[in-house]
C-alpha cells in the first residue's frame, strides 16, 4: 500500500506570495474573493481549504494552484486583454482615454492608450501619494506638466514624472497625438 504524501506547506507558501506581492491580508482577500479571516486561518495553518478557495487564493496571487501547493512560481502565463475589451474613459473634448490594462492591476500598474486631438489637454488630479507616470509619445508632440515642470516629447520619446501632484498632458502639434500611458503606484 502507497504512503500518501505530508500535504504541503500551503500556508506557509501562500504567506510568502503574499509579502513578495506587497499585498496585505485585505487587498489579497479583495483581489481573491476569500475572506480575510479566511485568509488568515489558512496562512496560519489553522484552516484546511477547499479546492475552490486555493483556487482563488492563487489567482489572487497570480499564481498557478500548483505553484502555490509548490512554493514556485509554476509554469509561465500569458494574460491577453483583446482590443474589444479595452475600457473606454471620457477625459473631456478632444480626449480619448482606453485603459489597456487588466482590471486587478488597478491601483497597482494601471496602462492607458491615449489620444488628443489638436490643442486638447488631459489634466488630472494628484493620484495617491508616489504614483508616478511614464509617456511615451507614439504619433505628435505633447507638452507634458508636472506640478511647475514642463517637458514637450516628440514621438519615440518617454516622459517620466511625479503623478501625485497635478499634472497635464497636452497636444502642441498640428495634428493628432498619441501616447502610451502608464501609472505606477508606490507598493506599501
Amino acid at each position: 500500500m502507497a504512503k500518501t504524501p505530508a500535504l504541503p506547506p500551503l500556508g506557509k507558501h501562500m504567506l510568502k506570495f503574499r509579502k513578495q506581492a506587497g499585498f496585505s491580508l485585505d487587498e489579497l482577500a479583495r483581489r481573491s474573493g476569500v475572506s480575510k479571516a479566511m485568509l488568515s486561518q489558512v496562512e496560519t495553518g489553522k484552516a484546511n481549504p477547499t479546492v475552490a478557495v486555493v483556487w482563488k487564493i492563487a489567482h489572487g496571487l497570480g499564481v498557478s494552484v500548483q505553484g502555490l501547493l509548490e512554493g514556485a512560481r509554476g509554469s509561465a502565463r500569458i494574460e491577453v486583454l483583446r482590443r474589444h475589451q479595452y475600457a473606454a474613459l471620457t477625459e473631456g473634448e478632444g480626449c480619448e482615454v482606453e485603459v489597456i490594462s487588466p482590471i486587478h492591476m488597478a491601483g497597482e500598474l494601471e496602462l492607458y492608450l491615449v489620444e488628443l486631438k489638436a490643442g486638447a489637454i488631459l489634466d488630472s488630479n494628484p493620484h495617491f501619494p508616489g504614483a508616478e507616470e511614464f509617456t511615451t509619445a507614439i504619433e505628435g508632440k505633447v507638452e507634458v506638466t508636472s506640478g511647475r515642470h514642463k517637458e514637450t516629447i516628440e514621438a519615440g520619446d518617454t516622459a517620466h514624472y511625479d503623478a501625485d501632484v497635478e499634472h497635464s498632458l497636452r497636444n502642441v502639434g498640428p495634428g493628432k497625438a498619441v501616447m502610451y500611458m502608464v501609472v505606477r503606484y508606490e507598493r506599501k
